[in-house]
């Protein structure tokens, strides 16, 4: 199987939906290889590079931190291992999900106490912000 033509690095960037320099970032931790340069020092990308680019714009999309992304890179780079590493990665994911909600749906229902409480007085009398402000209860300087 032969690569498809060459990109330049704006052209990888519109096809997939990255900005330039997020591919650049990409390439200096590592993530994706350094391009290879024309004569004129011009990066240049294969079909090689818009997959693996693909592939962690996916897992970006899905939460994934960039540790766990280059992890899932160099496990997905050999294809003979076992996948267990890879499901301990998801698990570990999915987990830190779970309690961002938990901790989401306790802030939502905390605030929507405060809301509750709001009488539609002064704000000499406002619930909300006797809870914001600090103890002293003066804000300005």
């Amino acid at each position: 199987m032969t690569e498809a033509a060459n990109l330049a690095i704006g052209d990888l960037a519109r096809q997939t939906g990255t900005k330039v320099n997020t591919i650049r970032f990409y390439e200096e931790g590592g993530l994706l290889p350094q391009a290879e340069r024309t004569a004129a020092g011009r990066r240049i990308y294969r079909d090689a590079d818009t997959r693996r680019l693909a592939f962690i714009r996916q897992s970006r999309n899905l939460g994934f931190p960039l540790d766990a992304v280059r992890e899932l890179l160099t496990l997905a780079d050999d294809a003979n291992q076992p996948c267990e590493a890879i499901d301990r990665i998801a698990r570990v994911h999915l987990s830190e999900i779970d309690r961002k909600i938990a901790d989401l749906s306790a802030l939502r229902k905390e605030l929507a106490r405060l809301i509750g409480s709001c009488s539609h007085g002064t704000v000499a009398d406002c619930k909300i912000i006797e809870t914001l402000a600090p103890p002293s209860g003066e804000l300005s300087a």
